[in-house]
């Protein structure tokens, strides 16, 4: 297949760009190249060193023979997009370009703003290229379980049975966002939907947990291929954050009770359900949407897990509990189908002490470049 990896210089873009490469795909890369100059604004840094884009894809294609072409400009500008679709006529777009981060899009008016304007306009402008240049093209865009929110009821897979004064119909799942960036992703949710239906368009929506780990084959190939690791407080996650205060022996900051529940996945399922949806498109006019994640843990669970792995190493890890600088429920009901990509053949990474343990000596190996400001929130939802 000939496709779009947009966002394919970040941290779930590039190893899905090297994976789909590796499986025999024909893979263009659209990137602004944004993501490195928000590290400039926020003063902060990957732990581990990234090679500049044209130093990685070239070294993959010294390495493979097979080249990854790149496209660099912003979905934003609809003649870029345009222009970029008119040359590749690919079969498949994958959009990760957007702005990802809760806290950046809280920080204030500007950032919230940007974050919404970046990230539905740029959907949109995906949405009226494939329809005027490539109307058979499937869109594979990356959302969020964020966009559920945390609901008294079990949370379906895009779609829930609703029986109201004697009536029944199937409607999309009620979203109830927690941040301007989670809302900006809601938008994108209805947006696309519309789109299918007006226009035809075929789509999978995959609503993605939280992302763990580091490497996959492919990364770990030459150093020039090596992947981001995001630890601070904006971008970071916080199993990252955890693991990197573990190794630098600061206490494991936990937000309010801990008891917040999320979806998570490795990054290896990551680039495979991405592959699963290249595979199975959906249908023209067709909105489907997969929750993407293979376990549930509390904020505690895995500040627990990151102490035994920290400890069998002989780091003496401690747990604290700081004031929560978010809004969102500290204990909760959290239960969320996800059959529907296991269905169609993802074997799940689970996260065991072993994996966390690799990512843990990563952190070691390259925790010299922890700066150390950046680790503790200092944005407020309120």
């Amino acid at each position: 297949m000939k496709i779009i990896v947009a966002g394919g210089d970040g941290f779930c873009g590039w190893p899905t760009a090297l994976y789909l490469s590796n499986q025999g795909h024909e893979v263009i890369i659209v990137d602004s190249l944004v993501r490195r100059r928000w590290d400039h604004e926020l003063h902060s840094n990957s732990l581990t060193p990234i090679a500049t884009l044209d130093e990685r894809v070239t070294r993959w294609q010294e390495l493979t023979g097979k080249k990854i072409k790149t496209y660099i400009g912003d979905l934003n500008h609809y003649d870029f997009l345009r222009e970029v679709l008119i040359q590749t006529r690919p079969e498949a777009f994958v959009h990760f370009a957007e702005q990802r981060s809760a806290p950046y899009s809280m920080i204030d008016r500007e950032h919230a703003v940007f974050t919404q304007v970046n990230n539905v306009v740029g959907t949109l402008n995906v949405l009226y290229g494939i329809k005027e240049v490539v109307p058979n093209c499937h869109l594979i865009k990356l959302g969020t379980m964020g966009e559920y929110g945390t609901p008294n009821i079990d949370i379906e897979e895009g779609y829930l049975k609703i029986t109201h004064n004697g009536r029944e119909d199937i409607l999309p799942y009620p979203k109830q966002p927690g941040s301007f960036y989670h809302l900006s992703k809601v938008h994108d949710s209805h947006n696309i939907m519309f789109a299918c239906k007006a226009w035809g368009i075929r789509a999978t929506d995959l609503n993605q947990g939280v992302v763990y780990g580091l490497h996959t084959e492919e990364t770990l190939w030459d150093p020039l291929l090596v992947n981001r690791l995001d630890y601070d407080a904006v971008f970071g996650t916080v199993l990252n954050r955890f693991l990197t205060q573990a190794a630098v022996g600061q206490g494991l900051t936990v937000y309010g009770k801990g008891g917040q529940t999320r979806g998570f996945l490795n990054i290896m399922d990551t680039i495979r359900c991405i592959e699963i949806a290249a595979e199975n498109p959906a249908e023209h006019g067709e909105f489907r949407v997969f929750n993407q994640f293979t376990e549930e843990f509390s904020v505690l669970d895995l500040a627990h897990k990151v102490q035994e792995v920290a400890c069998a190493k002989g780091f003496d890890t401690r747990i604290i509990h700081l004031e929560n600088p978010r809004i969102e429920k500290e204990e909760h009901y959290y239960h969320a189908a996800h059959s529907k990509l296991h269905d169609l053949g993802l074997e799940p990474h689970l996260l065991t002490n072993e994996v966390l343990t690799g990512i843990f000596c990563s952190v070691l190996e390259h925790k010299e470049r922890l700066i150390n400001e950046n680790v503790l929130p200092s944005i407020s939802w309120t």
